[in-house]
């Protein structure tokens, strides 16, 4: 095997910035739709335990089925590091499991973003620990690489790059640069608003709504 087979590079910091408290608050399908709906990874599910997700993304690209590139990743991990796998969505060979999510939280980090499958999914629930995968699979993965750590990857339709602020919750995840989080948590908290003043008028009971009327007016339904 060629010596640049496998490519690590150093890891992105963890940004400890208080702007994750606010993502913590604000829903996912929020930020999706700040984000106009366009972005964002697709055909995950969240097969961990409930439980919000927020932090910088350190990313792995790894042959289908092999973990070679995850084993030395995870020991660049720092405290607010999620780990992101693009394993070519492929299901047949889980990609992480029971040892890796122990020395994974051992080190800090906070939730698995998996393009691939996983085993031992009680073992994440068990430990409270999020992540989010396309499938779950009995069959271990293989050792062999190649593989690259730390380099832009494609989670679901999404290119993530490392150090992206990554945010998950039970209807999915999406990612951005942290260049963009200042304006996106903004325009996520007036879209919060806009849906919590909506709610408010359903909870009036009429027939009749402003809310219904501005989407409808416009193709002569209202």
């Amino acid at each position: 095997m060629h010596a640049d087979t496998n490519i690590v590079h150093p890891a992105a910091p963890v940004d400890p910035a208080q702007l994750f408290e606010s993502l913590h608050r604000l829903p996912v399908a929020i930020l999706s739709d700040s984000l106009l709906r366009l972005r964002g990874c697709v055909g995950l599910q969240p097969l961990g335990a409930p439980v919000k997700l927020v932090g910088t993304a350190m990313t792995v690209k790894t042959r289908p089925g092999d973990n070679l590139l995850i084993y030395k990743a995870i020991m660049l991990l720092q405290p607010g590091h999620v780990l992101v796998v693009d394993g070519a969505a492929d299901s047949t060979n889980a990609l992480v499991g029971d040892l890796i999510l122990r020395y994974a939280r051992q080190r800090g980090c906070t939730g698995f973003v998996i393009d691939g499958a996983i085993r031992d999914r009680s073992a994440f629930t068990e430990a409270g620990f999020p992540c989010h995968a396309r499938a779950v699979s009995h069959r271990g993965p293989y050792k062999n690489g190649p593989g690259h750590v730390n380099v832009p990857v494609t989670i679901g339709g999404q290119t993530v790059m490392p150090g992206d602020y990554v945010v998950a919750d039970e209807d999915g995840v999406v990612s951005f640069s942290p260049s963009e989080a200042h304006s996106l948590v903004e325009a996520a908290h007036q879209g919060l608003m806009r849906e919590r003043a909506i709610a408010e008028e359903i909870a009036t009971g009429r027939v009749a709504q402003a809310w219904l009327d501005k989407v409808l007016a416009p193709h002569g339904l209202a």
